[in-house]
């Protein structure tokens, strides 16, 4: 058995699950190992996921982190993610009322705006998505809701259009993003692996000439290595396989990543990352249209 087969036989096993292997079942986790599994054609145990969460809907649509905790609710975007996935590739599910409920719940949710202040570097008006409900809109909720308002179709949307603004904004004059500052106080921030792969993994086919991104496709490429600790090293696999920059060491790397989980006890988040990171299916998101991607 590959490795490949053997972590997405794990995974369903796993699944739905946490953030740590005995720790309680999580909507992050499990719409991540719904998405990775359904991209694999393991349409059983990623419907297992996606029920689980459609359990865990509310009735306006969001879902909040976990069983018995409605909020926060930026976990929406990766169901809206996991369901359409699901809907697309197998012909029995039908998770179109929950895409729907979700979608409107996203359209309707917007981060808090400040006026711009001088000692800020990031427009602080654009609006995108939040950790929590009333509080700024930051870079990583923003491009989850990003991607999933592209794949179900919602790629034109005001809302969606102005997110992928925010998203440009919160570039750093070098390449990189972070949590979502770029200068503060006149002093530029540094980049993370994690936060610039979800970004990029968001502007995927996107037709806008900006001399960062490919910055920050270099920064990727340059920082990427065996030794990158797991989340970051599938969000930035994943932000260079939108872009069709996918390294040649890519699976290395990642077969590295899942040995080195296996020692320490594999939670479903880890196992669904290096899964999702390994399955170039659901790498590239478009306008209702999930596509291969290659280097």
């Amino acid at each position: 058995m590959s490795w490949q087969a053997e972590i997405l036989t794990e995974l369903a096993a796993r699944s739905p699950g946490g953030y740590e292997a005995a720790g309680p079942l999580a909507s992050e986790p499990t719409a991540l190992a719904a998405l990775a599994l359904a991209g694999a054609g393991r349409f059983a145990a990623a419907a297992r996921c996606a029920d689980w969460l459609q359990e865990l809907q509310h009735r306006d649509g969001s879902l909040g982190v976990m069983a018995g905790q409605p909020a926060p609710q930026w976990p929406t975007s990766l169901a809206i993610l996991a369901w359409h996935q699901l809907d697309r590739a197998a012909d029995a599910s039908d998770y179109s009322k929950p895409i729907a409920c979700a979608t409107k719940w996203a359209l309707d949710s917007r981060g808090t705006t400040t006026e711009r202040k001088q000692q800020i570097g990031h427009d602080t008006a654009l609006v995108g998505w939040s950790w929590a409900a009333d509080t700024h809109s930051w870079l990583e909720p923003t491009a989850f809701f990003v991607l999933a308002l592209k794949a179900v179709g919602q790629g034109e949307h005001p809302r969606t259009r102005e997110a992928m603004r925010l998203l440009f904004d919160r570039l750093l004059p070098n390449g990189g993003c972070n949590y979502g500052n770029t200068i503060v106080l006149g002093q530029p921030l540094l980049p993370h692996i994690q936060p610039t792969g979800i970004a990029m993994w968001a502007l995927g086919g996107e037709e806008v000439q900006d001399h960062r991104i490919g910055l920050s496709l270099d920064y990727l490429e340059q920082q990427l290595s065996e030794r990158t600790a797991t989340a970051s090293l599938c969000y930035g696999l994943l932000g260079l396989s939108a872009n069709c920059r996918r390294p040649r060491e890519a699976e290395s790397w990642l077969e590295a990543a899942y040995r080195r989980e296996q020692q320490r006890g594999p939670s479903c988040y880890k196992l669904a990352l290096i899964a999702l990171a390994a399955t170039p299916r659901v790498a590239r998101i478009t306008n209702d249209e999930l596509l291969t991607t290659g280097r």
